[in-house]
Formats: C-alpha cells, sequence, structure tokens
C-alpha cells in the first residue's frame, strides 16, 4: 500500500510538471504572437508618420481627422486632447485639408466629446461650417470605418498621440483609407507606460477587427464631409 501512495505521489508531481511546463509554452508562444503582431502593426504604418514640425506634403485630402480621447470632470478636453486639437487646428490653418472631423464619445447626454471638440476649434477660428461631428466613435476602428462609410472620406490626415497613430492608420488602411498621421506635441503623460501595454493589445485586437471587418455599433446615413459641417449638430 506504501508503495502505491508513493507511486501515484510521483504521477501527481509529474502530471502537475507536465502541465506547468504546457502553460508556460503557451504563455511564451502568446506573448509572442502578441509582439508579432504589436511590431506588425508598427511597421505597416510607421512610414506614414510625419515629424509634427512640418507640414506634410500630401496630395489633396478631404479632412483632418481628430481622434478624442476623453474629458476631465469640469468638462474640458484633457491635457492630450488639448494636444490633439491644438495640432489638427494648426494643419488646418496651415492649409492641409478643407475640413475637421472630430471623432470621439457622444453616447451619452452627460458626456459629450465631440461637442466639446468642435467649440474648442471654434475659438481658435475655425468656421462651424468646416468641423464635422461623429457622435459615435467609440473606438479607433469604429473612428475610421464610420469616416469611410458615414463621412465619405477616402484621404485624411489622423492627428493623435504618436503611440496611438501607428493602430489608427492600420486600421485606416486596412478599410481603405488613404490615410498619413502627424502626432500631436511629443511629450510624456501621466500613466503612459500604462498606455503603452494596453496599446500592444488594442493592436492585436485592430488587427481581428480589420480582419473580420464587423459594423460598427452606428452608422446611419451618409454626411459627405465636403459639405457643411452645421449638419452633424444636435
Amino acid at each position: 500500500m506504501k508503495i502505491t501512495k508513493k507511486f501515484t505521489k510521483k504521477k501527481i508531481i509529474k502530471g502537475f510538471r507536465v502541465l506547468l511546463a504546457g502553460c508556460l509554452a503557451l504563455a511564451a508562444i502568446g506573448t509572442l504572437c502578441l509582439l508579432a503582431g504589436n511590431f506588425y502593426v508598427k511597421k505597416s504604418s510607421g512610414s506614414r508618420i510625419f515629424a509634427d514640425n512640418k507640414k506634410p506634403e500630401l496630395p489633396p485630402t478631404d479632412c483632418i481627422l481628430i481622434l478624442g480621447c476623453g474629458l476631465r470632470p469640469d468638462g474640458e478636453p484633457t491635457q492630450m486632447l488639448k494636444d490633439r486639437l491644438d495640432m489638427g487646428i494648426a494643419l488646418y490653418q496651415s492649409g492641409v485639408a478643407p475640413k475637421l472631423l472630430v471623432s470621439g464619445d457622444h453616447g451619452r447626454i452627460q458626456y459629450d466629446e465631440v461637442n466639446r471638440m468642435k467649440q474648442y476649434a471654434m475659438d481658435a477660428g475655425v468656421p462651424s461650417q468646416d468641423i464635422f461631428m461623429d457622435h459615435a466613435g467609440f473606438s479607433t476602428y469604429e473612428s475610421m470605418y464610420r469616416a469611410r462609410d458615414v463621412f465619405r472620406v477616402k484621404r485624411a490626415v489622423v492627428v493623435t498621440q504618436e503611440y496611438h497613430l501607428y493602430r489608427a492608420l492600420y486600421d485606416g488602411r486596412q478599410l481603405g483609407l488613404e490615410v498619413w498621421g502627424v502626432p500631436a506635441k511629443k511629450i510624456r503623460y501621466g500613466g503612459q507606460r500604462r498606455r503603452d501595454i494596453r496599446e500592444v493589445l488594442a493592436r492585436n485586437k485592430d488587427i481581428l477587427y480589420c480582419l473580420f471587418q464587423p459594423e460598427p455599433k452606428y452608422l446611419g446615413e451618409a454626411i459627405p464631409v465636403s459639405g457643411n459641417g452645421d449638419l452633424t449638430n444636435d
């Protein structure tokens, strides 16, 4: 009986070691896949990002697409969002594109990124009719999809922070858009390490989204960005 128990204990330990080795191997494979996806997204988009202090030499573009990234509790844009808006406005004022398309979260009455973004641009002198609002830009993928299908964008300059530009440009190109990127002011924001880690996961998620191309939560009637931005007012 003692021999049997000892033999059984050895089998359990051996089985546990095999299971642990298998889990570690799967974890290593998963990590390699994540890193490979991250590298692929960055490599495919890096050449389309321009320095923030140079006006990009591009063919005629339909709009400058500014991606939202949150409001402070008092309703004002976060510093990250202000930096995106400032760069987008500067590009508009230098003649890079005739329209702004601001895309963000307006899924609740009490939370409205896009109207605040539009007001910020108007305060800087951009005419209201030149600013289109995408009220359902709940994710980078959805913003690019809706830019194509709702706002009939074909060519755009995308403005966001550099770490985020790679994925935005990847999504846009996979959806058939001609897109280029200009990063917002290059500073180190609080919590950036956490965002960098999350971005690795998001890049891999968007590879799958772009592969299967599901429709966004909302689409709606076409509002071509070549027209009057006030049509997007609510």
